[in-house]
C-alpha cells in the first residue's frame, strides 16, 4: 500500500485504531426511546394542569372565606354596637327601651293616652272606692285574674300631692287584677274598665296604705289616673 492510499484510508476512519466507538441503536430502540418520551410529556402536562387547579381551588376558597367575614362584619347593627359595654363608662345601653315606644297605645287608642294626665287634690271625704271615666277605650273589659299593663299617676287625695308616677320611668307597669300584688282600690276598681280606657280612682285609705303607713308610702284617701294599656 502506497503512503497516499494510506493517509486516504486513515482520514475516511472515524476514528482511530482501537478507540471505542458509539453503540448503534435498533429501531426497536428508538421507538422505545420516543415513547418514554411522550410519556415523559404527558406527565409534565398532566401536573401542570394539577397544579393550574390546586391554584384555582385555592383562590375559589379564600374568595368564599373573604366574602363570609365581610357579610358577618357587615351585619353588625347599631343596636349590638350600642349594647355592648362602653369603655368609657362601663355601662351597657338599654336597648329595650330604646326600641319600644313608649306609652305602648293599643291600636286605636285614643292619642291622648301619650302624653301624661293631670292631676288635682279632690273635695270632701272618701268612703268607697270611685272608679271614674276620662276616656272610655274600645277594647275588652279587664276581667278578674287577668294580667294588665298600665300607665298611671299617683296622688294624695287631699292636697294632690303627687307621690308616684310611671311616666318618669318610661316603663309602664304590669300586674295580676285581683292578685293581691297591689292595694285593694286596684284590684277592684279596674275590673270591667275597657282597654284603651284613662279612668280616675279615688280610693278610701282601708283599701290603700292606711292612714298612717310611713316608709314613704303616703296615708289617707289616695286618687290615681290609670292608663289601662292591655290586658290578657
Amino acid at each position: 500500500m502506497t503512503r497516499d492510499n494510506a493517509s486516504r484510508r486513515a482520514a475516511a476512519s472515524p476514528s482511530r485504531p482501537g478507540a471505542p466507538r458509539p453503540p448503534l441503536k435498533t429501531k426497536a430502540e428508538k421507538r422505545a426511546e420516543a415513547k418514554a418520551a411522550k410519556a415523559r410529556a404527558r406527565a409534565m402536562q398532566k401536573r401542570r394542569e394539577m397544579l393550574t387547579i390546586a391554584g384555582a381551588a385555592v383562590a375559589v376558597i379564600a374568595l368564599v372565606v373573604g366574602l363570609a367575614l365581610w357579610i358577618n362584619s357587615s351585619s353588625t347593627t347599631p343596636a349590638d354596637t350600642a349594647a355592648a359595654p362602653s369603655a368609657a363608662t362601663g355601662t351597657t345601653a338599654a336597648t329595650d327601651t330604646m326600641s319600644k315606644p313608649f306609652p305602648p297605645l293599643p291600636a286605636g287608642a285614643d292619642p291622648a293616652l301619650g302624653a301624661k294626665p293631670a292631676t288635682s287634690a279632690g273635695t270632701g271625704k272618701v268612703t268607697q272606692l270611685k272608679t271614674t271615666t276620662l276616656i272610655e277605650g274600645t277594647g275588652a273589659a279587664v276581667q278578674k285574674g287577668q294580667t294588665v299593663e298600665v300607665n298611671y299617676v299617683g296622688v294624695t287625695y287631699a292636697d294632690g300631692k303627687e307621690f308616684d308616677n310611671s311616666w318618669k320611668r318610661e316603663e309602664a307597669f304590669s300586674f295580676q287584677v285581683g292578685g293581691g300584688n297591689v292595694i285593694k282600690g286596684w284590684d277592684e276598681g279596674l275590673v270591667g274598665v275597657k282597654v284603651g280606657s284613662r279612668v280616675q280612682l279615688d280610693i278610701p285609705s282601708d283599701m290603700a296604705y292606711g292612714d298612717n303607713p310611713g316608709q314613704g308610702r303616703p296615708g289617707g284617701a289616695l286618687r290615681f289616673v290609670v292608663d289601662v294599656l292591655s290586658a290578657a
